[in-house]
């Protein structure tokens, strides 16, 4: 388990991908960051970056008008989602044919904890340091309880 997997800790370096940053959640105690856990947990985090590159990207664009926002905020979400399955389908692939999990179906459960978890981690801490991005995971909490 990586323990911090997010976007940012993945360089695009001559059409591969590098994975940089080993060290885990610099807020955790670093007992807790070399315990092992469930690699589903670093699924959790890049699910979780998919919506930071998402308000990234509409912090980066400046509408014109309500329409061109609505716009950009429904190609962004498909966006989002999309990033999101495919993700999760090649995970599920390769972790089946590992022989880490029968069945993506079984682990659900645990990968929506995960991301609740992941989710109240990030509020905790943008509240702490960029309130103004704090409406990231609470959108997230929000549409993980409908």
């Amino acid at each position: 388990m990586h323990g911090d997997y997010h976007l940012g800790q993945v360089l695009l370096v001559r059409n591969d991908f590098v994975i940089v940053d080993f060290e885990g959640e610099p807020a955790r105690p670093l007992a807790e960051r070399r315990a092992k856990q469930s690699p589903l947990r670093d699924v959790a985090g890049m699910l979780r970056s998919f919506a930071y590159a998402r308000r990234a990207a509409l912090t980066g664009t400046t509408p014109q008008s309500g329409d061109d926002s609505a716009k950009w905020e429904a190609l962004l979400d498909e966006w989002e989602q999309s990033a999101r399955a495919t993700f999760v389908s090649v995970y599920d692939e390769i972790a089946r044919a590992g022989g880490l999990y029968e069945s993506l179906q079984a682990m659900q459960p645990f990968l929506s904890l995960f991301e609740i978890e992941k989710a109240l981690y990030e509020l905790r801490y943008e509240i702490g340091n960029r309130p103004e991005w704090a409406v990231i995971p609470l959108r997230a909490l929000t549409a993980m309880s409908a």
